[in-house]
C-alpha cells in the first residue's frame, strides 16, 4: 500500500468527514444562536426572507456610485472564484473523481478552456496576494488564517497543474495512474483543506449568503435603500 493508495482511502475518507462534521457543527452553532435585535424601530414596511436574499444576490457586483469604473482589485475575486468552478465541476478528471465517490456527473468542459482557467486562477491568487502585501491596511489586518487559507487554496492548483502531461481523455483511459505519487501529493493538498475548511476563512462559501441576508435585514429593517 503506498502513498496514493493511503491518499484514496483511510485519508480522504478522514478528510471527507472532518469536512462534513466540521461544517456541521458550524451551521448548527451558529443555527442555534438567538437572533440579534438592533436598537431603534424597524421601518414601517416590512422586510421580509426574500427581500433579504434578493438583496444579497443583487448587490454582488458594486454599484457605481462606490467606484467609478471597475478595476483589477474589484473584478480579481470574482475572477478567482468563476475559475475556481470551472475547473472543479468542468474538468472531466475532477468530474470522474466525483463519480467514484457519489455516483453523479455531468458533461466536462474543453481542455482548452480547463487550463485558461486555472493559470487564470493561480494568477488571480497571486494578485490577491500582492495586494495583501503591499496594501498597508490589508497587511495590517491580515491573520494567520489568511495566511494559511492562501497557501491551502494555492496548493491543489499547482500541484493539479504539474498533473497535466496530456489531454483528459488520454489521462482517464489508463487503467492505473501513471504518475503516482505526483497525484498522492495532489489528493493529499486536497485533502489538507477539506480538513481546514470548517475552522478557517474558506468557510466562507456557506456563510456567505446567510451574513448578507442578515446585512440586508439590519439595514432594510431601517428602510435604506441602495
Amino acid at each position: 500500500m503506498d502513498l496514493l493508495d493511503w491518499a484514496r482511502g483511510p485519508l480522504l475518507t478522514g478528510a471527507i468527514a472532518v469536512f462534513v462534521a466540521g461544517v456541521g457543527w458550524r451551521l448548527f452553532c451558529l443555527w442555534r444562536m438567538p437572533p440579534a435585535h438592533g436598537p431603534g424601530a424597524p421601518a414601517r414596511h416590512a422586510f421580509g426572507v426574500i427581500d433579504a436574499v434578493a438583496a444579497s444576490l443583487t448587490r454582488m457586483v458594486p454599484r457605481g456610485g462606490f467606484r467609478p469604473s471597475a478595476t483589477l482589485v474589484t473584478v480579481n475575486p470574482y475572477l478567482f472564484h468563476v475559475g475556481l468552478a470551472v475547473i472543479f465541476f468542468g474538468y472531466a478528471p475532477h468530474i470522474a473523481f466525483v463519480r467514484r465517490l457519489t455516483g453523479l456527473s455531468w458533461p466536462a468542459l474543453p481542455d482548452m478552456v480547463m487550463y485558461l482557467a486555472a493559470a487564470l486562477t493561480i494568477v488571480s491568487l497571486l494578485m490577491a496576494l500582492l495586494f495583501r502585501l503591499s496594501d498597508a491596511v490589508l497587511k495590517k489586518i491580515s491573520s494567520a488564517d489568511d495566511w494559511i487559507t492562501w497557501t491551502i487554496t494555492f496548493l491543489p492548483l499547482i500541484t493539479g497543474m504539474a498533473l497535466v502531461s496530456e489531454p483528459s481523455a488520454a489521462t482517464l483511459a489508463h487503467e492505473q495512474a501513471i504518475y503516482r505519487g505526483p497525484l498522492a501529493i495532489h489528493l493529499l493538498s486536497l485533502e489538507l483543506l477539506l480538513v481546514w475548511f470548517p475552522f478557517g476563512k474558506l468557510m466562507h462559501a456557506f456563510l456567505v449568503l446567510p451574513s448578507r441576508m442578515q446585512l440586508a435585514t439590519f439595514f432594510g429593517r431601517r428602510g435604506v435603500h441602495s
